[in-house]
């Protein structure tokens, strides 16, 4: 697959980010139905502290393909004129409103109407962290990349490890949570995925440069993404099953469920990053 192992740094970034995004959507949504139960929501907003967890672990990831924490702040110096610039300071803003609102809601002080447009305000940057993460790979010059596959392929990301991964924050904070909506939402979103895989598959076929094809770097693609979609569905398949059969899911079966949803994400990622290519004569892996 390419060099696309040797991204494992910028692969935690991108998915953990994509997921914790999704996931503070589907609990705070929680949070602002349980308004009228202050017990139950100051057991999310302590479940919710392992959002921002996740997101230390991705930024951390991230500082580690700079190589120097030093080089994280060079990274903000072209702000609004380069797209890594704008990835960086949007994902830092996400985490310094996101992390900020957790720090007041656990102490038990947030105003109800304050916390709630907070909330939302946090929502919305993250979805904005995820558009800015796909403006950095919208490279004219790199073809396999410079698709809306791969727009539409972050954002799936959020989709189906998001709802999984709040569910599990909700279940462990004992929130009543059936969760339909979102399990048919990662459905669909797992539905688009493997379309999308199809496609992708098809279009590499027909990338090359003047020295290489793109189906060379990922000669294994196929086998991979089959492997990718069984950890998707084995993983949503522990938190849908039981829902089916209209019981609420343990947390140790959405746990395992989640871990297989991100390890397939990861995957998917490493496929990603596996196909840089770029025009010309000069081709990386």
């Amino acid at each position: 697959m390419g060099n696309g192992w040797h991204e494992w740094p910028l692969v935690l970034f991108t998915v953990l980010g994509q997921c914790v995004v999704g996931g503070l959507i589907v609990t705070g949504l929680g949070w602002m139905a349980a308004s009228d139960d202050r017990a139950s929501q100051q057991r999310l907003v302590r479940s919710m502290f392992f959002l921002w967890l996740v997101m230390g672990i991705a930024f951390l990831a991230s500082v580690m393909h700079l190589g120097s924490p030093l080089r994280a702040f060079n990274s903000l110096n072209r702000v609004g004129s380069s797209a890594l610039s704008n990835e960086i300071a949007s994902g830092s803003l996400f985490f310094a409103v996101g992390g900020f609102w957790w720090l007041v809601a656990v102490t038990g002080k947030m105003p109800a109407l304050l916390g709630k447009v907070w909330l939302i305000v946090s929502m919305i940057l993250g979805v904005i962290f995820i558009w800015a993460m796909t403006r950095v790979y919208l490279i004219n010059t790199v073809p396999t990349w410079y698709t809306g596959y791969t727009t539409i392929s972050f954002f799936l990301t959020a989709l189906l490890a998001g709802p999984i991964f709040g569910a599990l924050l909700l279940r462990a904070a004992r929130i009543p949570f059936k969760g339909s909506a979102f399990a048919t939402l990662s459905i669909v979103a797992l539905l688009v995925s493997v379309v999308i895989m199809l496609l992708q598959g098809v279009q590499i076929g027909t990338v090359h440069s003047s020295v290489q094809q793109a189906s060379a770097l990922v000669p294994d693609y196929a086998a991979v993404q089959i492997g990718r979609l069984i950890l998707l569905v084995l993983g949503l398949g522990c938190w849908l099953c039981p829902l089916v059969r209209r019981h609420s899911p343990h947390t140790l079966s959405i746990l395992c469920g989640c871990v297989l949803v991100i390890a397939g994400e990861l995957l998917g990622r490493i496929v990603f990053y596996g196909l840089h290519m770029t025009v010309g004569m000069a081709v990386a892996g």
